[in-house]
């Protein structure tokens, strides 16, 4: 493996943990579901819907196998209702499956062999497909013409309970606020942060996440990349538009962590390449310069701008554990004023000189962020002005035997190894994880119909993603860092009414929110589209909606951001 692969894969790897994480917060439990209700009626070259209570995952009998396709696609309809903002909201829900198929693939030549009786014998050579898993629903007696949000967390590799069950389905699971959740049985209540208020919702599994499968020659090289994940979610949403006859809806994407550069790359691929302008696009917790990650900037030196947009974070978590030196500021937002502007001035200016700083101007420089931090200046000497993740993970705290989380910094837990250079482990995944991952079997299966004898995969356990991205000029990214800011800035040149929601959460060291400011601040585009960008920040971690207030400011964000771009 060259360098540049293994550049490529650590930092894939630090990103898979971030994301994946993520993924492990809530789980949602609907309404029971009453009769089948009535459905949009698909267009009359959509999927038919497969439900075989002898075969519920749609998979073909070998001796039924007439073609190389490996699954058909699968609908489980029911209903339900959820009061959010004192309104009742009854819906109709959507559990199943899309089949799509990688870049380039056309089956006629497989039904020319099938036809010839040649498909179960060439069966194993056949052409990858995913059938991706989705949770969709709708408002009733709504028109054709309501918003439409397609909803998708990130790992690369991650399903999407952690948003479908922590923030805007129907049902949420309570989990507890920067502690450790008890085991179960968990606490299920109807969502009054819903966002099907303001919008009609699909939640989106990834190709090997959740219950969406792969199959076929080389199918983790077809669905496990960059560009090949972005083509597998454009056919789910052009299938999915023409099932359920959206096409004129206003639509929306909301992408969490890598869902964020996943929205920025689809977007701008769907509007480019399928003629399909979105309203809108809401980032939470976003990273679209893969340069700006904190996990392992000491792996990339010579860049010092990932320091810089985490300080704030780290600044928050300090003031957040009380373990600021001197007055803890009343108010948080002040503060974090205060620390941005030390960061991108005195702090920036001191790291670019590397090397030539002077002794004196180092000293002054390490007990300044001693101050914003907590963490002793002799350590912040000793690591060159300079800490990762890991260390600021093991560091801050360190006086109490704690490490803090990484997720959501206002968690903390039992350092595994206190003499250890970085921490172990991220005390949010094991603090909720369980009362996501418990909730959904059950809330998919009792209140969502969807029987399945599979297992729901909360991450892919992908070994290699693709980090190779053609960009939007047609030139190819090979070397170095992704980075997606050019994808989102040109979506929004060539649709200049497309607006961004950037969110997240202070206390988030795997995606600082201070970096998605900095990516937003030098997207490549004109100085008057800037205007298109409004932001949203709250005092809780990378899944914001772990924070029931925190909730309830992203909902009402998101909610007025929705309706504010979808009138004429």
């Amino acid at each position: 493996m060259g360098e540049t692969n293994r550049f490529h894969l650590q930092r894939n790897t630090a990103l898979r943990r971030t994301l994946s994480f993520a993924a492990a917060a809530s789980l949602l439990a609907i309404t029971p579901a009453l009769a089948k209700p009535a459905m949009a009626k698909p267009a009359a070259d959509a999927p038919a819907p497969v439900v075989d209570a002898d075969n519920p995952d749609g998979i073909p009998a070998p001796d039924k196998a007439t073609t190389t396709r490996f699954f058909q696609p699968r609908q489980v309809q029911s209903a339900g209702s959820v009061t959010v903002g004192g309104q009742r909201i009854d819906y109709t829900a959507e559990a199943g499956t899309i089949v799509v198929h990688p870049q380039g693939w056309d089956d006629s030549d497989w039904r020319e062999k099938a036809a010839a009786g040649k498909g179960q014998e060439e069966a194993k050579d056949a052409p990858a497909e995913a059938a991706m898993f989705y949770a969709a629903y709708f408002r009733k007696g709504a028109s054709g013409n309501r918003p439409i949000t397609f909803v998708f967390n990130g790992g690369p590799g991650s399903a999407t309970v952690w948003l479908h069950m922590g923030a805007f389905g129907p049902r949420r699971v309570v989990t507890s606020d920067d502690s450790h959740t008890p085991a179960a049985p968990y606490n299920l209540v109807d969502n009054a942060y819903s966002l099907l208020d303001a919008s009609d919702l699909v939640f989106i599994d990834a190709p090997g996440a959740g219950w969406s499968r792969m199959a076929g020659k080389d199918k983790e090289k077809a669905f496990w990349g960059v560009d090949q994940d972005v083509h597998a979610f454009r056919e789910f949403i052009k299938q999915f538009l023409t099932a359920h006859g959206r096409w004129n809806s206003p639509k929306f994407l909301l992408g969490e962590s890598y869902g964020t550069p996943r929205a920025s790359v689809l977007v701008n691929a769907l509007q480019s390449s399928d003629s399909l302008d979105f309203n809108g696009v809401i980032l939470l917790s976003a990273i679209l310069n893969f340069d700006l990650s904190a996990d392992a900037p000491q792996n990339n030196p010579g860049s010092d701008t990932a320091y810089v947009v985490s300080l704030p974070t780290v600044a928050a978590t300090a003031w957040y554990h009380n373990r600021l030196a001197g007055q803890r500021p009343a108010q948080i937002e002040p503060f974090l004023r205060e620390v941005e502007q030390f960061a991108t001035g005195e702090y920036a200016a001191a790291l670019i000189q590397g090397s030539a700083l002077p002794d004196a101007q180092r000293q002054q420089i390490a007990t300044k962020l001693a101050g914003y931090t907590g963490i002793p200046a002799d350590y912040w000497v000793r690591s060159n002005l300079r800490l990762n993740v890991g260390q600021v993970m093991q560091q801050l705290q360190a006086a109490t035997g704690l490490t803090t989380g990484r997720i959501d910094t206002r968690f903390s837990g039992p350092a595994i190894d206190p003499t250890a250079k970085e921490a172990g482990y991220d005390p949010l995944i094991s603090g909720i994880g369980s009362a996501y991952i418990s909730a959904f079997n059950a809330y998919a299966r009792d209140s969502l119909h969807y029987r399945s004898a599979q297992t729901y995969r909360t991450f892919a356990g992908i070994e290699h993603w693709d980090m190779t991205h053609r960009m939007p000029d047609g030139g190819q990214s090979e070397s170095g860092p992704l980075n997606v800011m050019n994808d989102l800035g040109n979506a929004m040149k060539q649709n200049p009414n497309l607006k961004v929601l950037v969110a997240g959460g202070y206390y988030d060291l795997a995606t600082p929110y201070f970096e998605g400011v900095y990516e937003m601040r030098h997207l490549p585009i004109p100085q008057s589209l800037q205007a298109n960008i409004s932001y949203a920040y709250y005092p809780s971690g990378h899944m914001v909606y772990a924070n029931e207030a925190s909730l309830k400011g992203f909902h009402d964000a998101t909610a007025a951001f929705i309706a504010g771009n979808s009138r004429r």
